[in-house]
């Protein structure tokens, strides 16, 4: 189904003209930048709009279904849950103490959506990766190296495995720092850190996989791993903004079902966005690293 990328590609932008064949002695940061811009390109092209939406579709259906049969009961299950706590019910006595009794009610849905969100942040993230990101993969391959040959292809399960793994680590992570998300500097710091590790690690093993021998893996990593870190921040940062759209106050939870949707579509099109400048990057990086003469390269490197 995501076959056919390969034509009508999307114009390249040449913001900061980069040869792959010398790439090796351009500063990383000039390496992101002009990745940066040809992502930016790919992103309006019509045909990768249209694949931001078939894990829109998948996932939509999936969490409208579940809204719709199963939204009432969760508020129910976790209003149960609430009660039997303790500090809630401080919580919600100090709520009716200050004049806040009309938030009694807005309380476990809120609570519910925050549980909920970053759920469907991962699953779109993995959505890209195991769907968009090998087609996007090979569109740039066509598209800037077209004699970038594959000299290793990682198996399914091992790819599948390494998402789910790294994606439980940040989930972990995420729950672990949920008191922090309450001070307001670690809340603008600690979720786009978590993400930017999350979509790093994940959209640099699969960009790679099918096409880096396990050495080339391992050595553009480590030579780039400061830069493809700081790239990744930036995506946090990135998939922290449709967010936005549940600014509405009580109207954001009446129309939770659509705005979750729209929320979903937000943060896919951000995870396309990185995973095309991952894709840029890397292979650039990769070619580069193929074209160094034989006797350049250490053999420590490759350890």
């Amino acid at each position: 189904m995501l076959r056919g990328m390969d034509a009508p590609t999307p114009p390249v932008i040449t913001a900061v003209p980069v040869k792959a064949a010398n790439a090796r002695q351009v500063p990383a940061a000039t390496l992101a930048v002009d990745a940066a811009w040809r992502a930016i390109a790919y992103c309006l092209h019509p045909r990768v709009i249209w694949l931001t939406l078939l894990p829109i579709l998948l996932s939509a259906t999936l969490l409208l279904g579940l809204g719709w049969w199963g939204w009432g009961d969760a508020n129910e299950a976790l209003r149960q849950a609430l009660d039997r706590w303790s500090l809630s019910q401080s919580l919600l006595a100090w709520l009716d103490s200050m004049g806040l009794q009309g938030l009694r009610a807005a309380l476990v849905p809120v609570l519910l959506l925050i549980l909920v969100v970053p759920l469907v942040v991962v699953l779109c993230l993995l959505l890209v990766a195991w769907m968009i990101t090998p087609s996007v993969v090979k569109l740039v391959r066509s598209r800037r190296f077209p004699d970038l040959a594959s000299r290793h292809q990682t198996p399914l399960w091992r790819s599948v495995a390494l998402s789910l793994a790294t994606t439980v680590v940040a989930l972990g992570a995420l729950v672990l720092t949920l008191p922090l998300w309450l001070i307001p500097l670690f809340a603008l710091v600690v979720p786009p850190l978590i993400w930017g590790w999350l979509t790093y690690r994940v959209m640099a093993h699969d960009t790679l996989a099918d096409v880096a021998t396990p050495q080339e893996h391992d050595t553009v990593l480590k030579r780039h791993r400061t830069t493809l870190l700081i790239m990744g921040v930036v995506c946090g940062y990135l998939g922290a903004a449709p967010a936005a759209v549940w600014a509405l106050g009580v109207l954001a939870i009446v129309l939770a079902p659509f705005i979750l949707v729209v929320s979903l579509w937000l943060y896919t099109l951000v995870f396309v966005f990185s995973s095309l400048w991952f894709a840029h990057f890397l292979l650039a990086a990769l070619d580069a690293l193929r074209t160094e003469p034989l006797s350049h390269p250490s053999p420590s490197e490759h350890a």
